[in-house]
């Protein structure tokens, strides 16, 4: 008789819950007690202490082979697949009526008997036998969401149809080819037009100019909708929605609707509205509430006049709205948190629950709402088919999660885990682990869902991105789940469905005819590389990672295909980390002691001798070992790479100190606030900006003709 413990983890491994997993040093970690219990609740368990683990586990198994048809079913490549079906024992005689609905309203129609399906493999639940058996279908399968129905059981049953490319797109055209580009945040950006915090011209202007220097891309953080008064979180990777874009980034002065309205041009004139944008200008850190109030006067009174007098542009409005279904629900939600001024979970019910009345807001904020995703929406379509038209397309970032108090997690709530958080567990930068503070997704109840929510997101990123990175790539696979009132490092893995997930991302970017890229930094299990090569997923190859000073080879080679940085937003600067100032950083936070800081700089030159003896060995360096010169010895390194894109951060090139983002803090650093501390204007005409990526291009395009 195995013991209450035993039969708990048996019952975590049914429900997906890895019981051990591997740190990133490789040590053999054990879930404990209390976070099964609890994460096991989360996902639907019926238990409250491991003794009733027992009647769980019956309850499980059942549950499983009970159900005849899986939520969701694969096919690659749209061949004549075979899916399980699940029946008891003795169950024949009687014909199965199977329908097969096609995404485009084609339906096909067959019967067979149980009895002449293959036997796959069978099962004793409690005295009753099962038998999974193989059920063909018609094929081959257009590549679609289709709907498979299966009369003739005890209860009707259904299942999503995914068949999908087995590997995602990837473009022919020699436009396409191995190219490099630069990263900044768009609200560090400034130049001389915008108010203290770049928006979607700025983006445009800066891929403009490197494209004049033979760019392929500029990279950015993601553009997604925000809470930037109450509540407010401007953080990019905590957005108030993932189906929505953020508004504080439009342009207003190309807003059509300014040249015919008066009042938003006399404000605009104003001496007050001047003086506060100048101010804006002059601040060391973007102030989000600020700025974002400033602009909302401004949109305020051109959605007011676009709604008096909707003229021309009334046809074009009502056909964003009818092909974005919920983007009246979102500009509800959001109209009823202004009039509430919090966040959804200290609504009043039934607005807490998602019933919202006319009554319930102000219908000038739900139509400016309606009004700024429209003009979004615009301004970033007209950058998108530009460099569509030029090269690879705008490169966006796609977020692992959202905003607790977001559209989504109000809207689907059903569809997250809202006692959990999701994190990553200790590793040597982050001892005590970390908590991202969102809710992870559900991994059971999307799939009943059919995955609704998630392609409307991947299709919102797609309809622009030529190429999408998808954040951290592991949460395809596992994600580490941390339940309320534990600490980070006490969480434990929750297992996802990966090919049901790879399927619908590479068939959206076959529709749409994009690049996806994968963040695969940090605790990777083997599988995740292999999966992603698998299914066309370019890897993130970042050099600072791949320094070996114990090995001969002082740097990993360049993965092929991948996207090739020095570093990435949550790591310090090229000379920060030269000069080890992230170091001295952590011990200003308490993260590390003074004998742990002076390993650490050990370490940190050990590392350094390593890089410089890689960079001298590739032939990239020679006896100049300034930081520029190494900085720029690295960006040849990864240009010449296999790489398909090797990208810098532009605020490298001036040897910029200051981080835009330090993991595992908040109040105690300035995160997602840094504005760049050279404008557009004047990094464009900074030499050392200039020849460096003069000198990347030319070895990029010397790579090309090899």
């Amino acid at each position: 008789m195995s013991s209450p413990l035993d039969q708990l983890r048996e019952l975590a491994d049914l429900y997906g819950i890895h019981n051990t997993y591997y740190d990133v040093s490789g040590q053999l970690q054990t879930a404990s007690q209390d976070a099964l219990l609890l994460v096991l609740r989360a996902l639907g368990a019926s238990l409250e202490r491991p003794e009733n683990a027992q009647d769980a586990l019956r309850e499980r198994r059942q549950s499983l082979w009970r159900r005849a048809l899986e939520p969701v079913a694969v096919i690659w490549d749209g061949n004549q697949g075979e899916i399980e079906i699940r029946l008891p024992a003795g169950f024949s005689g009687h014909s199965l009526e199977c329908g097969l609905q096609l995404e485009s309203g084609e339906e096909r129609k067959w019967a067979i008997k149980p009895e002449e399906l293959p036997v796959r493999s069978t099962a004793d639940i409690e005295g009753n036998t099962y038998l999974a058996r193989s059920l063909k279908l018609p094929g081959p399968l257009p590549l679609g969401y289709h709907r498979l129905t299966v009369e003739g059981l005890a209860e009707r049953a259904q299942t999503m149809v995914f068949a999908a490319p087995m590997r995602a797109y990837e473009p022919t055209e020699r436009a396409h080819a191995a190219s490099w580009g630069v990263f900044l945040p768009l609200y560090a950006l400034h130049s001389k037009g915008s108010w203290g915090a770049g928006d979607f011209s700025d983006l445009e202007a800066l891929n403009d100019w490197v494209a004049g220097l033979g760019g392929g891309m500029v990279a950015t953080l993601p553009l997604l909708a925000a809470f930037l008064d109450e509540p407010f979180e401007p953080g990019p990777y905590s957005p108030a929605s993932r189906l929505f874009w953020n508004e504080f980034y439009i342009d207003v002065s190309r807003v059509p609707e300014l040249k015919s309205c008066p009042t938003a041009q006399a404000l605009l004139a104003s001496t007050e509205f001047e003086t506060e944008v100048a101010e804006l200008r002059k601040a060391e850190f973007v102030d989000y509430r600020r700025q974002m109030a400033l602009k909302r006067r401004v949109l305020n009174e051109l959605s007011r006049f676009f709604f008096a007098r909707p003229g021309a542009r009334a046809a074009a409005f009502r056909s964003y709205v009818s092909g974005r279904p919920l983007v009246d629900d979102y500009a509800k939600f959001r109209a009823v948190g202004e009039r509430c001024r919090a966040p959804w979970p200290a609504w009043p019910t039934p607005l807490r629950d998602g019933v919202v009345q006319a009554t319930d807001y102000d219908e000038e904020a739900y139509r400016y709402h309606l009004y700024v995703q429209w003009i979004a929406e615009q301004q970033l379509q007209d950058f998108a088919a530009k460099t569509r038209s030029k090269g690879p397309g705008l490169y966006l970032d796609l977020p692992l999660g959202v905003n607790p108090d977001s559209y989504d997690v109000w809207r689907h709530r059903d569809l997250f885990a809202a006692s959990m958080a999701a994190g990553a567990p200790p590793d040597p930068f982050f001892a005590k682990g970390q908590n991202w503070g969102f809710p992870p997704m559900h991994p059971e109840r999307i799939r009943t869902q059919g995955y609704g929510y998630v392609i409307d997101y991947v299709r919102h990123h797609l309809r622009l991105a030529g190429i999408l990175r998808i954040d951290h790539m592991m949460g395809f696979h596992r994600l580490f789940w941390i339940p309320q009132g534990l600490h980070a490092r006490d969480g434990v893995y929750v297992r996802y469905r990966p090919e049901e997930l790879y399927a619908i991302f590479n068939l959206e970017s076959h529709r749409h005819r994009s690049v996806l890229v994968g963040e695969d930094l940090g605790t990777v299990p083997e599988e995740v590389p292999i999966s992603m090569a698998s299914h066309n997923v370019h890897r993130m190859y970042v050099m600072q990672y791949a320094i070996q000073p114990q090995y001969h080879n002082a740097l990993t080679p360049v993965y092929p295909g991948s996207v090739a940085s020095l570093n990435t937003h949550d790591m310090p600067p090229f000379a920060a980390f030269w000069q080890g100032l992230d170091i001295q950083d952590r011990v200003d936070l308490g993260i590390l002691d003074g004998n742990a800081a002076e390993e650490e700089r050990r370490r940190r030159q050990g590392l350094l001798e390593a890089l410089i003896r890689g960079l001298r060995e590739g032939g990239h360096l020679h006896e100049n070992v300034e930081p520029l010169t190494v900085l720029q010895a690295c960006l040849a390194h990864l240009g010449a790479g296999p790489s398909m894109v090797a990208l810098t951060n532009l605020e490298d090139l001036w040897l910029e100190t200051h981080p835009q983002n330090v993991p595992g803090t908040w109040h105690e650093r300035p995160n997602w606030q840094r504005r760049a501390t050279q404008s557009f204007e004047s990094f464009t005409m900074l030499p050392q900006v200039v020849e460096t990526l003069r000198n990347l291009d030319k070895i990029v395009k010397a790579k090309r003709s090899e």
